[in-house]
């Protein structure tokens, strides 16, 4: 199979399981703590297609992205404001396109909301709860079939708020790239190549050192220059499906989720010389230097979302195929609890003052279409 029919495939399996080294020998810490910590998670169900959240300390609100989901029986496209403690819809923001990834800019009172299949990304004034803008980050183009169409759509965003720049993904199986939006004017002043023929799940951000650090299903973990605007580095990894990436402010640390998606291998297998040497459902912490690897952690299946909380030592995964968010200690890198939320648990934030996880959970093919999908509360 050509690479890219493989990873047109892979996008395929990629949506799927998103919406979108050797084994290591570290031993999990008793599983007693499972049981001792469900008691601490409270759900309720919200609205369709949910995705991608945040809480932000100074509204004291989760903004959780509603697509609205997709067909005949799919709801409208909005962003929702919860409570914290209760998880009740206290104000619904209506957007004109669909709603899948977030990032928070908390001191600048915006949610950058991405709209995947219209490659644009609305802005949501947190403090008003109304959009303010749509920032189109490319245009359609006409391909062979004399359609015109997105060549790249969206996945994850980053923000440095201090500097006025967004940084989004663009993926495609033929080469996906980085778009750089400038915040006061809302136009894209640069769109970043070579981050690899093929999706570019994963992307973190080090405003400090000026990097920003992206994945893809080549296994490569590509770091970008944020002033000089250009691929700076890229490494081969052991990771066959890298996704999305966490990032040690005080250290050289990389966490990046290794999905192990059976899907995505059976296409990756099709490709000529492609063998498959680990089967993923891991997090892989690498030095973001040289692209060392440092360690392995097992997950459950399917590890998606990460989160670090640097300075309680504590690093949180959504296992999308297990139903479950695992703890680890991020310094031992041993587990320290498993939380329960089936179905498809997917995205998480944290309010870091009351040391409280919010998790997005989507649901499985058995539950009725057009149901909601549940956000869960979970008191560390």
């Amino acid at each position: 199979m050509h690479p890219r029919s493989l990873f047109r495939s892979a996008a395929l399996a990629l949506a799927v399981s998103l919406t979108l080294g050797t084994p290591s020998a570290l031993a999990a810490e008793p599983t007693t703590a499972a049981a001792a910590t469900n008691a601490a998670v409270q759900r309720k169900a919200v609205a369709q297609g949910l995705y991608e959240l945040a809480f932000s300390a100074k509204q004291n609100a989760v903004f959780v992205a509603s697509s609205g989901g997709f067909g005949d029986a799919a709801g409208p496209s909005q962003v929702l404001r919860l409570n914290p403690e209760t998880l009740a819809v206290e104000i619904a923001i209506p957007l004109e396109r669909k709603a899948f990834g977030v990032v928070l800019d908390d001191a600048n009172n915006r949610l950058y909301v991405g709209n995947t299949v219209d490659t644009s990304v609305t802005v949501v004034d947190t403090a008003t709860n109304k959009s303010v803008g749509i920032v189109q980050l490319m245009e359609k183009k006409v391909g062979k079939d004399g359609k015109a169409a997105y060549t790249h759509d969206l996945r994850e965003l980053v923000v440095d708020g201090a500097n006025n720049r967004l940084y989004v993904t663009g993926h495609s199986g033929e080469g996906s790239v980085l778009f750089v939006v400038d915040t006061k004017s809302l136009k894209v002043i640069n769109t970043i190549q070579g981050l690899g023929n093929a999706k570019a799940p994963g992307l973190a951000l080090d405003a400090k050192a000026k990097r920003v650090y992206t994945s893809n299903l080549l296994a490569e973990v590509v770091t970008v220059g944020t002033d000089s605007g250009k691929v700076e580095q890229r490494f081969k990894v052991s990771a066959e499906q890298p996704m999305n990436i966490a990032l040690d402010p005080a250290g050289k640390r990389l966490f990046v989720t290794d999905q192990g998606s059976e899907m995505i291998r059976k296409y990756q297998a099709s490709s000529s010389g492609f063998e498959s040497k680990h089967p993923g459902q891991r997090v892989l912490v690498l030095d973001r230097t040289t692209g060392k690897e440092l360690a392995s952690i097992p997950t459950d299946a399917g590890p998606l979302g990460i989160l670090l909380d640097a300075p309680r030592k504590r690093l949180y995964v959504t296992n999308r195929d297990g139903g479950t968010v695992t703890a680890y200690n991020s310094d031992t890198y041993k587990q320290v609890a498993t939380y329960a939320v089936p179905t498809h648990p997917n995205s998480l934030a944290l309010d870091a003052k009351k040391n409280v996880l919010y998790v997005t959970v989507k649901n499985g093919d058995s539950e009725p279409k057009g149901s909601e999908e549940s956000v869960a509360r979970i008191a560390l």
